[in-house]
């Protein structure tokens, strides 16, 4: 009896011309899942092109896709690493293909893609009401951790006080990324966000918001405010890293951003706090921002993520 081919080939590395493709399964497959999770109705949107430029340049040779016998995606994994901090995010699987061990495959691919590339905290995150999902990962030997809790607050109607960005600082473009990858690294050894702060900048899709004391850098926000969904207008600004060399330093910045949002004319800004930094977190709900979502995230055992040396360092494992 015929039986249709089932094998699978990869992983190869994607280029542009996969966006569709990319697209297509990301919301079939994330789709599904909502309907699973007993969201019925709810359907994921594509994410807008340029986004996927930003994914596909951010993770490199780490961005994964494999295909089927007639060359048709079926699963991606997207793994990105800012030095030594290492995520995978997004990845999916075709729900045509779901339950071959293709889920288990790539995501093991992408953990030893990981390691070999001197990764010494791994992981990614899910949503905390998806058992099946914190299952399958625990599975494979990730362990879940702190949720990541995206708050977010409207841009107030009053002018706000201008504050320096990456794209018109008087310290020039690459002076100024230094000094991010400099204070990052002082607070947290080995993370290293110039890649996606350089990304962002050659693609226009956001800027970075630089906070000072006498000269020095001591905060920073790298952001975006294109739209996140394909066909979607501008509509938020979303805080990806953030670094703060105090609780002060932490303030000025949030008192910066408003001012970039409405450079940006966007109504709301979006920052994904993760809840060890307990201090951080009620300070910014007590400044209005409000809960609009979770995600748990997990790491590795024995790739566990590093407090900062003081300070917070913020870093989003989502596109």
């Amino acid at each position: 009896m015929w039986r249709p081919d089932r094998s699978v080939r990869g992983p190869d590395r994607p280029g542009y011309r996969d966006i569709d493709p990319l697209n297509r399964v990301f919301a079939e497959a994330f789709t599904d899942r909502y309907s699973r999770d007993g969201l019925v109705g709810v359907r994921v949107p594509q994410l807008n092109p340029l986004v996927w430029r930003y994914a596909l340049d951010d993770a490199g040779d780490g961005a994964m896709v494999w295909r089927d016998a007639e060359g048709h995606m079926v699963a991606f994994n997207m793994v990105h690493r800012s030095g030594t901090e290492g995520w995978m995010g997004p990845l999916a699987v075709r729900p045509d293909r779901q339950g071959e061990g293709l889920g288990s495959l790539m995501v093991r691919t992408g953990l030893e893609w990981l390691r070999t590339h001197g990764a010494t905290t791994i992981g990614l995150e899910t949503m905390p009401r998806t058992v099946d999902n914190i299952g399958f990962y625990s599975r494979i030997g990730l362990v879940p951790g702190h949720l990541t809790v995206t708050l977010v607050h409207d841009v107030p109607c009053r002018a706000a006080a201008e504050a320096e960005l990456l794209s018109t600082s008087p310290v020039g473009t690459e002076r100024g990324i230094a000094e991010c990858r400099q204070l990052a690294g002082a607070l947290l050894s080995g993370v290293d966000f110039t890649r996606e702060i350089a990304l962002t900048r050659d693609l226009a899709i956001g800027d970075t918001t630089l906070v000072r004391d006498g000269g020095e850098l001591v905060a920073f926000a790298l952001w975006h405010s294109t739209p996140l969904a394909a066909g979607r207008p501008k509509d938020e600004l979303r805080v990806l890293k953030l670094a703060a060399r105090h609780p002060a330093a932490f303030e000025r910045l949030l008192d910066a951003l408003p001012a970039a949002a409405a450079g940006e004319r966007v109504n709301r800004i979006a920052v994904r706090c993760q809840t060890e930094f307990a201090s951080a977190y009620l300070r910014l709900v007590s400044r209005g921002y409000r809960v609009h979502w979770t995600d748990l995230r997990m790491t590795l055992e024995g790739f566990g993520q590093r407090a900062p040396d003081g300070g917070i360092v913020m870093s989003n494992w989502e596109i």
